[in-house]
């Protein structure tokens, strides 16, 4: 996340390592705090002004020029940003004050909502695709209303199915006991809870894990990306179902393979 940024961290442990791209690849949600009337180098408030403006009648123009960035955008990845350049991150290049060209990426803007406005603030709720950078769309924000404008607070608040109101401070969960702790773990499956869920008998549950390729259950209808479980309903990782009625392990969990190995043995 953005050095200035707050919000919701997802922390993947042992086999729940199998969805840390699903957490990646996910849609975000974002409150972002825009501040209009100046531009910044970094996009932020921890960068050197660069361009300012009269924000005067921008509040006005505000709705029509946000439905311009709603779908698919072209958007240019900020120079204080953890892209790498040569095996090192852009930011590095920044701080010593070098500039490296970017190329524009294309990023998907799902709604962009404005909850509150305190000029020259405006609050903007922004649901996004992965890869989106706010400080980026709070600089273009500037250059289409003609005013410049930077980010000066960014909350993350929703991945995919995980909910800001959901999560546990760090400062809690460094007091708390390992009980306590545990309590806080969700299961591997949350965030493919989507996807159709497989149950296979010992035979197969064990096979899958050990990157074989079995038998779908003669009640599954259905070719795809699946969720596989055991018959206890423990959940094993996922694959792909073909139109063979066969199932090709795409992602396991390691700590089901221990389990469900030990039971077996």
């Amino acid at each position: 996340m953005d050095p200035l940024a707050t919000g919701l961290l997802p922390l993947c442990l042992g086999g729940r390592r199998i969805i840390t791209k699903k957490i990646l690849a996910a849609d975000k949600t974002y409150e972002a705090v825009i501040r209009l009337g100046t531009a910044t180098d970094s996009g932020d408030a921890e960068g050197i002004p660069t361009f300012h403006g009269d924000p005067a009648g921008a509040q006005e123009r505000l709705d029509a020029v946000l439905e311009g960035f709603l779908g698919e955008i072209w958007q240019t990845p900020p120079m204080h940003s953890a892209i790498k350049h040569k095996g090192r991150p852009l930011y590095e290049y920044a701080r010593q004050g070098e500039h490296i060209e970017r190329s524009a990426r294309q990023v998907r803007i799902h709604a962009l909502t404005v909850f509150s406005s305190i000029m020259p603030d405006i609050a903007l709720r922004v649901v996004c695709s992965k890869g989106t950078y706010i400080r980026s769309l709070a600089h273009d924000l500037g250059v289409e209303l003609g005013c410049g404008a930077h980010l000066v607070a960014l909350r993350r608040t929703r991945i995919a199915g995980l909910e800001l109101a959901d999560a546990v401070r760090l400062d809690v969960l460094e007091n708390a006991d390992e009980i306590e702790r545990w309590s806080y773990v969700r299961g591997a499956d949350l965030l493919v809870s989507h996807l159709p869920a497989v149950f296979l008998p010992p035979v197969g549950a064990k096979g899958i894990l050990q990157g074989k390729v079995v038998g779908l259950p003669d009640d599954f209808v259905g070719t795809g990306e699946v969720r596989l479980y055991d018959e206890h309903r423990q959940f094993l990782g996922l694959g792909l179902a073909g139109d063979d009625g066969k199932i090709v392990p795409k992602r396991m969990c390691s700590q089901a393979g221990v389990a469900l190995n030990a039971a077996l043995a």
